[in-house]
C-alpha cells in the first residue's frame, strides 16, 4: 500500500502534463477539468478518500502546468504561439492554419488597346491658296509627328483634307488633296515612317463639321484628320 502512496503522485504528475501537452494558456480550466478527473480515478485506486485529494491535487497541477507552460496567442487569431508564422496579426483579420492573412490576389489590369483614333488638325492654315506649310505649321506638326512615332509599326495612317466651301468644288477638292499630301509629306520628313501611310485623299469640302456660313464655322472644317488604325 505505501508503494502506490508513493507511486501516486508521480504517475498523478506524469498524466497531467501528457493531457496538459499541446494546450493554450486560455485552456487551463479544460487542464484543470481533465486533471481533477484523473486525479480523483488515480486516487480512487487508493481508497476513496484518496478520490478528493486526487482530484484537487490533480486539478492544481494541471492549470498551474498549463498556464505556466502552456502555448500563448499572443494577437489571438486562434493560432498558437508556437505555430503562428506571421505572429502580430490585427484583430480581426482572417488567417490560414500558420497564422497568415491569405495571400493578395494579384489584379490583373486589362490593357485596353483603342483600336481606331483621329487626330483633328486644324490649326495648320498653309500659305493662302496654298498648300504650302507655313514655319508655325512645321511646328505644330513636329508636336503630332513625336507622338505619331511612339505607335506601334503596325499601326495604319489615313491622312484626308478638308476645305471649307469657298470656291467651286473641283477646285476644293484639288487644294484638300495637295494639302492631305503636303501633311503627309512634311510627317514622313520628321521621321514617321512612310509605310505607316495607306492612305492619303482630299475630302473637299464634303463632310463639314460647322456651319460654312460664318467664319468660325468654316475654320473649323479647314481641316487635315489622321486616323489611326492599330
Amino acid at each position: 500500500m505505501s508503494i502506490v502512496r508513493t507511486a501516486l503522485p508521480l504517475v498523478l504528475l506524469t498524466s497531467v502534463l501528457t493531457g496538459c501537452a499541446g494546450l493554450q494558456k486560455t485552456d487551463w480550466p479544460t487542464c484543470a477539468a481533465v486533471g481533477g478527473v484523473g486525479g480523483a480515478a488515480l486516487g480512487a485506486i487508493e481508497s476513496s478518500s484518496w478520490a478528493g485529494y486526487g482530484a484537487l491535487l490533480g486539478a492544481g497541477v494541471a492549470a498551474g502546468y498549463c498556464w505556466v507552460h502552456g502555448d500563448g496567442d499572443e494577437d489571438g487569431d486562434g493560432v498558437p504561439d508556437s505555430r503562428d508564422k506571421c505572429p502580430g496579426t490585427p484583430k480581426g483579420v482572417q488567417v490560414d492554419a500558420n497564422g497568415c492573412p491569405p495571400a493578395p490576389v494579384a489584379a490583373v489590369e486589362e490593357v485596353v488597346v483603342v483600336k481606331e483614333e483621329t487626330i483633328v488638325i486644324r490649326d495648320v492654315h498653309f500659305e493662302f491658296d496654298s498648300a504650302r506649310l507655313t514655319a508655325a505649321d512645321k511646328a505644330k506638326l513636329d508636336t503630332i509627328a513625336t507622338r505619331l512615332k511612339q505607335e506601334a509599326p503596325s499601326a495604319q495612317l489615313r491622312v484626308t483634307g478638308y476645305t471649307d466651301s469657298v470656291g467651286s468644288d473641283a477646285y476644293n477638292q484639288r487644294l484638300s488633296e495637295k494639302r492631305a499630301h503636303s501633311v503627309t509629306e512634311y510627317l514622313i520628313g520628321a521621321g514617321v515612317p512612310r509605310g505607316s501611310f495607306v492612305s492619303v485623299a482630299g475630302g473637299g469640302e464634303s463632310h463639314p463639321v460647322a456651319d460654312n456660313k460664318t467664319a468660325d464655322g468654316r475654320a473649323l472644317n479647314r481641316r487635315t484628320e489622321i486616323k489611326i488604325n492599330r
